[in-house]
């Protein structure tokens, strides 16, 4: 597949195939993830990869498995979301949070040697590690649409890093920025709309 092609093609997918996904594949593609830039050429990310689906149950036993429609209309409220766009692709996520980790091939959570306090940077300089590993991420993200997977993202909220923690025994200092569920897309499998864009208006030469 063409890179842009591949670009084109990468969407979070939250619908998944009931299959087994082979380790080599697994570690391809965190491989392609290896190769992105590192702040400080160290390279010290770490991978928990989870194909016992009893183990991804108790990692996710605290996230959300539904939400009604009078409490999503009130988290559009809250989160100030007046686009319909933008609440489509909140109706199609929000209550698979958890089924889409559920029926992921496996689950991989990507770690970060915390070197600074990441949620409470005394500069921007102090978040370069935390944006390198999601340059990571997103080698990941790419290396699995041109292998024809796909993955979920979920950022942690509440307790659930801590609960993640407790669960798996991963050391204190490394940060979790988020829970990754890699899988075949379901034939169904739903491309929520994005909003559109021209990509002229975003695009400033010289100066604003």
């Amino acid at each position: 597949m063409d890179f842009y092609e591949i670009l084109k093609s990468r969407h979070t997918i939250r619908d998944f195939q009931n299959i087994e996904i082979d380790d080599k594949l697994i570690e391809k593609i965190i491989g392609a993830g290896m190769t992105a830039p590192s702040n400080d050429h160290m390279r010290d990310w770490h991978f928990i990869v989870i194909k016992d689906k009893n183990i991804i149950r108790k990692v996710i036993e605290k996230f959300p498995k539904g939400i009604s429609n009078e409490d999503l209309e009130a988290l559009f409220k809250n989160w100030n979301l007046q686009d319909e766009c933008q609440q489509g692709c909140y109706r199609d996520a929000v209550p698979k949070q958890y089924r889409m980790f559920n029926d992921a091939s496996c689950m991989i959570l990507p770690l970060l040697k915390e070197k600074t306090d990441i949620l409470h940077p005394e500069n921007i300089s102090q978040l370069n590690g935390f944006a390198s590993i999601w340059c990571c991420i997103e080698n990941m993200l790419l290396a699995a649409t041109a292998e024809g997977y796909a993955f979920s993202l979920r950022i942690p909220l509440g307790d659930e890093s801590e609960w993640a923690r407790s669960v798996l025994n991963f050391p204190k200092g490394y940060f979790l920025p988020c829970f990754l569920g890699l899988g075949k897309p379901s034939e169904n499998a739903n491309h929520v709309k994005q909003r559109e864009y021209s990509l002229e208006e975003h695009i400033h030469k010289n100066t604003w």
